[in-house]
């Protein structure tokens, strides 16, 4: 199944002209796993959590470079949701919408949640950075793929996804 929704992810990509690099490695399931085989690309690598929000029942993807503490109380109290409002959500829910499994969720699988029920929270670094390349997992982790910063928010605004851009320091 993901290589089928990787070549439709590539395919789309194409179509709004966005150029990618790709590194293809193992299956890795942490961000300690994958950095080993990252050493060569020059960029922000990612790290990404799919959450929920425990009383609204809302769905979030965030994306914070691979090197920041992602707090979710202080995450849910700066998105108005209340302290210890935002847990990690199932991986039938994040199967359902964005259509990758545990390991493997992206910004990239923005593109399946075609009706915008999940809101994205995206690190202001990765686009505000000064990075020349941004990396996500193309539907699958195993690959990493690099896109300029640029070309993210245009895949983002296209996928109908304004992200919620938040400062991780």
């Amino acid at each position: 199944m993901s290589a089928e929704l990787r070549a439709e992810l590539e395919k789309y990509l194409e179509t709004l002209n966005i150029q990618t690099t790709c590194v293809e490695h193992p299956p890795v399931f942490t961000v300690e796993e994958m950095m080993p085989h990252l050493q060569e690309v020059s960029g922000a690598v990612t790290k990404n959590l799919f959450l929920k929000d425990k009383k609204k029942k809302g769905l979030w993807l965030v994306s914070a470079r691979h090197d920041r503490q992602v707090n979710l109380n202080d995450l849910a109290k700066k998105l108005g949701l209340g302290s210890g409002n935002l847990r990690f959500a199932d991986e039938a829910a994040m199967l359902e919408k964005l259509k990758v499994g545990q390991g493997c969720a992206t910004a990239l699988a923005l593109l399946q949640d075609k009706d915008q029920s999940v809101k994205f929270v995206l690190d202001r670094d990765l686009v505000d950075g000064g990075h020349e390349l941004v990396y996500f997992h193309p539907m699958t982790n195993a690959a990493t793929m690099g896109l300029r910063p640029d070309d993210l928010l245009r895949f983002l605004k296209e996928t109908g996804h304004d992200p919620v851009l938040q400062d991780f320091d």
